[in-house]
């Protein structure tokens, strides 16, 4: 296929069943104009590569009950698909249950009442059959007449198999039981896609705009564009990313970033589609179109990643492939051997032969890992934390090694004035002051920093002039009539006599032994002041480190760039031991790739861009995004929205517990139809037990998964 290829997506309603979902996306890969097409059974999409009618594949899902929506089109009933409450779910199934189900009571009483007219009872017994496995009967037939073996064939044959054998009872009765089991499987499924799908119910349709002209009117969402004026009341979702124009309040952004506190919005603040403003009216500046914001983002890679299959998954999908044929093979010989070279009797042969294809059914087997990674994806969505594939939660659940950079990550990213020395009479907030006025039209990092605090302190600025910039070095200026020097320590102090510039110059260098960076005031005459500015720790940092410890994680490292001294100073602030600084991208890689090479599973945590080699070498990339960091968002394999590390030890547990549920998963679907199939031998198993066999296995399974639902720890 070529970057020309049409692609489309469609949204499936309807489709609970894996085994399903393949068949479907066989019959849409055989139709005219299709170069391929791929299911996403975890997201219930489907995409097709190709030209063809949006009827034909209308028709090549009504024929299994699925109902095809283009997926930038509206759903009907108010945004929320098929099957959300068990009701709306499985309405058409229910009646057909329900009456399969007063069927199968008549006939029960005619046996009672009329115990020598079997015929009656039978005649009862295969309307409930027929009226209960339409639906069944329906596909199983049309896949027997091309051979295709799979969950719905399996269940016809031994159905009218039982029918012929005269066990009309248990055929109806196993038509019923699978019924409900479909039903049941289908709003578990549901349930499980809701932690995806809900984020979509996040986004407002319409918005309050403010027009050139100042007048207010109410707008669809999609018809935004970047530079229109967005007015958002309190109480309301934000409908669209942008920057506050005016207004101050609490916005809750839980939705994109996984923080439960309100986060300040002021002018200037990036705001996001989808959270929730709090007290204020904010009046915002759009910044994206409705399909490009981070929550329409957010979504797109989440359902994406269903489609990047667990290893687990991907093994068990393997197996499946030959274990369909196989039951065929193993059901055949248990009806024909017994009789043939053992003197068994043919019925009961048969009989144990149908027991064992309704036990067969693969169900429970290819649904037990894409499940558990559908809920897994979809809470940790909802905290703040994506995953772009099943793989990387199985990864995640591995992890030995775990690599930090440093700044913006272990770090705020950002300089802060730590420390002011004053060296004079005048006090830390005059000193202060004075260099703020002089820094406050400077670029540079550091000059911003001091700016920043003395803005924190509330403190006015005097005028200043004659500025002189000195590159590399520093500025001179004059302030209040005085002229003052800042920058470089030596540079700041090479007026003064050695006597006194030598103990500032000493007590500067105590500071950079410290990991910070010193700027110096001083005026014509004497040193005013020193300040010590750094990039500090995030306060979530050490705490994350000592959780990571907790959670048997055996090595945590810093990978930075920046200088030995400062990175000790961050590193021991970090509680992480292990430092390896100033080295080149290439020497970040060489480490990742010695711990892999040593058999650790390594995790590299970086700002997405300028640790790229690193976090591609690495088994997981991780990146501490921040909302709507476009760079984390495409580079990383995770993505930690909140800009925070305390997610870190959420998505570790999470993924511990999705491996461990998908263990359970694969020994309980083994497990339960192994047990069967060894009933069968001696003919022991019964169409009753088998189909409770399938159905408990496919719902333990469902139920087992969606327990990841229920800790908020992860």
């Amino acid at each position: 296929m070529t970057n020309e290829t049409v692609r489309n997506v469609y949204r499936v309603q309807g489709m609970t069943c894996a085994g399903c979902a393949g068949s479907f996306e066989k019959k849409v890969k055989e139709l005219p104009g299709v170069l391929d097409a791929k299911v996403n059974f975890g997201a219930a999409k489907i995409t097709v590569y190709g030209e063809t009618a949006f009827a034909e594949l209308e028709k090549a899902g009504e024929f299994d009950g699925l109902r095809l929506i283009p997926e930038n089109a509206e759903l009907p009933s108010g945004g929320k698909e098929k099957g959300d409450s068990l009701l709306s779910s499985i309405s058409r199934e229910t009646l057909l249950a329900v009456a399969s189900a007063l069927l199968i009571a008549a006939g029960v009483a005619l046996g009672f009442t009329a115990p020598g007219q079997p015929l009656a009872a039978n005649a009862v017994y295969a309307a409930a059959a027929l009226v209960g496995g339409y639906p069944l009967f329906r596909k199983g037939l049309a896949n027997l007449i091309v051979l295709r073996f799979e969950m719905n064939t399996l269940m016809t044959i031994a159905i009218i198999g039982a029918a012929v054998i005269g066990q009309w009872g248990e055929a109806a009765t196993v038509v019923l039981l699978f019924a409900i089991s479909e039903a049941l499987e289908s709003h578990a499924m549901e349930r499980a896609r809701k932690s995806i799908s809900s984020l979509m119910d996040l986004k407002p349709k319409t918005a309050v705009v403010r027009g050139a002209d100042g007048r207010t009117f109410t707008a669809a969402v999609a018809d935004l564009a970047p530079g229109d004026t967005v007015i958002v009341k309190p109480g309301q979702s934000v409908p669209i990313d942008g920057v506050v124009l005016a207004g101050v309040s609490g916005v809750v952004q839980a939705a994109i970033t996984g923080e439960s506190m309100p986060v300040e919005k002021s002018p200037g603040s990036d705001v996001f589609a989808g959270t929730l403003n709090g007290e204020g009216l904010l009046e915002v500046r759009t910044t994206r179109k409705a399909n490009d914001t981070t929550l329409a983002r957010i979504i797109h890679l989440v359902e994406d990643a269903q489609e990047e299959r667990a290893p687990s998954q991907q093994l068990v999908d393997r197996f499946a492939r030959w274990y369909t044929p196989g039951i065929m093979v193993f059901a055949f010989g248990l009806a024909v051997i017994p009789p043939l070279f053992l003197g068994a009797e043919w019925l009961a042969s048969v009989y144990s032969a149908l027991a064992v294809l309704v036990v067969g059914c693969p169900c429970a087997l290819v649904i037990s890992t894409p499940v558990a990674i559908v809920t897994a994806i979809g809470k940790a969505a909802r905290n703040g934390v994506l995953i772009k594939g099943g793989a990387y939660v199985e990864a995640a659940a591995k992890l030995s090694v775990i690599a930090f950079d440093k700044t913006g990550t272990l770090t705020e990213g950002k300089p802060c004035v730590t420390d002011i020395l004053t060296l004079g009479d005048r006090g830390e907030a005059e000193s202060l002051t004075i260099a703020a006025a002089m820094e406050s039209g400077s670029a540079h990092p550091l000059g911003h920093a001091l700016v920043q605090a003395a803005s924190a302190r509330e403190l006015a600025l005097p005028e200043t002039a004659g500025i002189v910039s000195a590159t590399g070095y520093g500025l001179q200026a004059t302030v209040n009539g005085a002229g003052y020097r800042i920058g470089k320590p030596a540079w700041a102090m090479e007026k003064l006599p050695d006597h006194k510039a030598k103990p500032v110059l000493e007590a500067a260098e105590r500071l950079q032994r410290e990991g910070k960076t010193v700027v110096a005031l001083a005026s014509d005459t004497a040193a005013v002041a020193l300040f010590g500015i750094s990039d500090t720790v995030r306060a979530s940092s050490a705490e994350t480190v000592r959780q990571l410890a907790g959670l048997g994680i055996l090595h945590t490292a810093m990978l930075t760039g920046d200088h030995a001294a400062t990175a000790q100073v961050i590193a021991a602030q970090a509680g992480i031991s292990d430092v390896r600084a100033a080295l080149l991208p290439e020497q970040k890689l060489a480490a990742v790739r010695s711990w892999r090479q040593e058999g650790h599973s390594v995790a590299m945590i970086g700002d997405g861009v300028n640790d790229a080699p690193a976090l591609a070498a690495a088994d997981i990339g991780i990146a501490i995004g921040g909302a709507g960091s476009d760079a984390a968002m495409e580079t990383a394999d995770i993505v930690l929205m909140g800009g925070s590390l305390t997610k870190l030890p959420f998505l570790i547990r999470l993924s511990r517990r999705t491996l461990r549920v998908i263990r359970e998963n694969i020994g309980i679907a083994f497990g339960l139809k192994a047990a069967a199939l060894l009933l069968a031998v001696p003919g022991w198993l019964t169409l009753w037990m088998a189909i409770f066999a399938d159905m408990g296995a496919t719902l333990i399974v469902t139920l087992n998964a969606l327990r990841l639902l229920g800790r908020k720890d992860g």
